[in-house]
């Protein structure tokens, strides 16, 4: 196997499965009581931990300006839209499924980001990206309309 597929299943479908779980247990947490607040301090403690594992197993303490305040942004940036979907889970009752596909709708966001800062659209496909993106809209349109 290539190291651009193990790349794609390390980081695209791995990912995406554990993500998948992610919202499960983000229901579960909501529905049997819990405090956007402590929510959020307690995810922070789950992944400094995994941060830990992550360490041993690869243990590269490489850090900079530039990549410890980018790392901030994501904390941050995850961390505040994280609280939103708790908070609309409890408080207004949203329906984790139809949520989901709407915040997922951040993939075209970064697609576009990508394209733009990175000068991604070098490297790929127009059409499959049109058409993958027309998908992500569609679907992300069909599920949310009550």
């Amino acid at each position: 196997m290539t190291n651009q597929y193990l790349g794609i299943i390390i980081g695209g479908l791995l990912p995406a499965l554990l993500y998948s779980v992610t919202g499960i247990f983000s229901k579960v947490s909501n529905q049997a009581g819990i405090g956007v607040g402590p929510y959020l301090i307690i995810i922070g403690l789950a992944i400094a931990l995994t941060g830990g594992g992550f360490l041993l197993f690869q243990p590269d303490m490489t850090v900079n300006w530039k990549s410890g305040s980018a790392a901030i942004g994501i904390g941050l940036t995850w961390g505040i839209g994280s609280g939103l979907i708790a908070l609309a889970l409890v408080k207004y009752r949203a329906p984790l499924s139809q949520i989901v596909p709407l915040y997922n709708l951040n993939t075209l966001i970064v697609v576009l980001l990508s394209l733009w800062i990175f000068s991604e659209w070098k490297d790929v496909s127009a059409l499959k990206l049109v058409v993958g993106s027309a998908l992500i809209v569609a679907g992300g349109t069909l599920v949310s309309v009550a």
